[in-house]
C-alpha cells in the first residue's frame, strides 16, 4: 500500500484529561469539609477576631493526601484480597495500629500529620452563615433593607466543574447513546457535560435594627471580653454579608450605659461596677426615639458575665419583658469561664421569663461561640419552639 494513503484509526478516552482537575476539585471539597468540622475552634481564633478582614488565614487540619500508589519496603505483606463479596468502602487490608506509650514517657511512633489550609475570611464566613438568618423577620410598613440571594436560572454546555449538573449530564449521555442504538450510561464526552448558571437577585425585606449591648465593667476579665467581642465580630459580619441596609447600634455599659461607635465597642475597655438595667433603659429609649416597632424589626443582644447588682435583677426582668413586647427576639449571652461556675443571679432571674422570643446561652469555652451564633440566628425551620 502506498505510504501516502496509510492511516490509523484510534479512540482516545478524553475523560482522562480531566482526571487531574476532578481530583483537585475533590481534594478542595474534602478540605472544606474538614474545615467545617472545625468551625467551633476556627470561629474563635484570635488571629481572625483581631484582623482587618482582608487577610488569608491558615487553618490547621489533618493531612489529606491525594490518592496514589506507594511502595513501603518495611511491610512484609503488600496486598490484601477480598472474598468476592466486597463492597465499596470495605477494608481488605490494614497496617497494624501502633501501641500507646505510658503517660509521661516519650513515644517512638510517628504522629498524625497536620498542615495549614489557606482560606479567606469571606470563604470562612460563607461556611458559617450559609443557613443562618434573622429569625421571625416580619413585614413592616416600609421595606428598605436589601438582601441578596442566588437563583439558578440556566444550563449551559461550558462552565466550572464545581457547577456541573450531574443529572442533566447523565441524561445527555443516555440520549446520545440511545440515538446511536445503544441506550446505556457510559463513555461520557465533553459534549454531554451540562453546567448550572445563576444570577444574583436582590429582594427587599422589612427594615431591621440590631442593638448590641456589652458589659465592660471591672468584673469582665480578659476571657469574658474576648468571648463577647468574638461573638459580636461574627454577628456584625453576618449581618453585613446577608443584609445590605441593616442598622446596628452599639451600647457599652458598667453602672452607666452609653451609645458608642463600632471601633470603641470593639477596642475600649472600662472598669467599675455593673448595673445591667442602664443598658436596657438606653436601648428602650433608642427604640422609642429612632426605631418604632411599627416600622422596624428589632433584635437586642446582650453579653455579660452576669455579675449584676442584686437589687437590679428584677428591674432587668421588667425591662426585658417590655422589650419583648416590641422586639422579634431578645438574646442574652452569659459568659462563665469554666464549667464549674454556677449560673449567675441574673440568669436565675431570667428563668422567670417564659417567652419563645427570649433566647439565652451560657458560654464557658471559646468553642461555644459558634453554637451561640447558630442558636441566636437560626433559620425559621430551626427557630426555638414555643414552650
Amino acid at each position: 500500500m502506498d505510504e501516502r494513503y496509510r492511516s490509523t484509526i484510534s479512540q482516545h478516552d478524553w475523560s482522562l484529561h480531566r482526571k487531574g482537575a476532578i481530583d483537585q476539585e475533590r481534594h478542595k471539597r474534602k478540605i472544606r469539609e474538614a474545615i467545617k468540622k472545625r468551625l467551633p475552634e476556627v470561629v474563635s481564633e484570635e488571629s481572625i477576631i483581631l484582623s482587618d478582614g482582608k487577610k488569608v488565614f491558615k487553618v490547621p487540619i489533618r493531612s489529606l493526601e491525594e490518592y496514589r500508589f506507594r511502595f513501603d519496603p518495611n511491610r512484609q505483606q503488600h496486598a490484601g484480597e477480598g472474598d468476592g463479596d466486597s463492597q465499596v468502602g470495605d477494608v481488605i487490608a490494614a497496617d497494624p495500629r501502633p501501641g500507646k506509650g505510658q503517660r509521661g514517657e516519650a513515644g517512638d511512633e510517628p504522629g498524625v500529620d497536620y498542615y495549614e489550609a489557606e482560606i479567606t475570611l469571606d470563604e470562612l464566613a460563607a461556611m458559617i452563615f450559609e443557613d443562618l438568618g434573622l429569625p421571625f423577620l416580619e413585614e413592616k410598613k416600609q421595606a428598605e433593607m436589601e438582601a441578596e440571594s442566588v437563583r439558578f436560572t440556566d444550563v449551559r454546555k461550558t462552565g466550572p466543574l464545581a457547577n456541573l449538573d450531574k443529572k442533566r449530564t447523565i441524561m445527555e449521555n443516555l440520549r446520545r447513546n440511545a440515538i446511536k442504538g445503544d441506550p446505556h450510561f457510559g463513555g461520557i464526552r465533553s459534549e454531554d457535560l451540562r453546567f448550572k448558571t445563576w444570577e444574583t437577585t436582590v429582594r427587599h425585606e422589612s427594615n431591621a435594627v440590631v442593638i448590641a449591648m456589652m458589659d465592660v465593667s471591672g468584673s469582665m476579665g480578659e476571657f469574658e471580653k474576648y468571648i463577647a467581642r468574638s461573638f459580636y465580630f461574627w454577628m456584625v459580619r453576618f449581618l453585613r454579608t446577608k443584609y445590605a441596609n441593616v442598622k446596628i447600634v452599639f451600647i457599652s455599659h458598667h453602672t452607666e450605659a452609653k451609645e458608642v461607635t463600632e471601633e470603641e465597642f470593639f477596642t475600649h475597655g472600662e472598669s467599675g461596677g455593673t448595673q445591667v438595667s442602664s443598658a436596657y433603659e438606653l436601648a428602650l429609649k433608642i427604640i422609642e426615639e429612632r426605631y418604632p416597632a411599627d416600622d422596624w424589626n428589632i433584635y437586642p443582644f446582650h453579653f455579660s458575665d452576669g455579675d449584676n447588682l442584686p437589687w437590679d435583677n428584677e428591674r432587668c426582668v421588667e425591662l426585658v419583658r417590655n422589650m419583648l413586647g416590641m422586639c422579634n427576639i431578645f438574646g442574652y449571652g452569659e459568659i462563665r469561664e469554666g464549667h464549674y461556675r454556677s449560673p449567675s443571679t441574673l440568669m436565675s432571674a431570667y428563668s422567670k421569663i417564659q417567652d419563645r422570643k427570649f433566647i439565652s446561652v451560657t458560654i464557658s469555652d471559646k468553642t461555644e461561640v459558634y453554637p451561640a451564633l447558630r442558636k441566636f440566628f437560626a433559620t425559621p425551620e430551626q427557630a426555638p419552639a414555643t414552650p
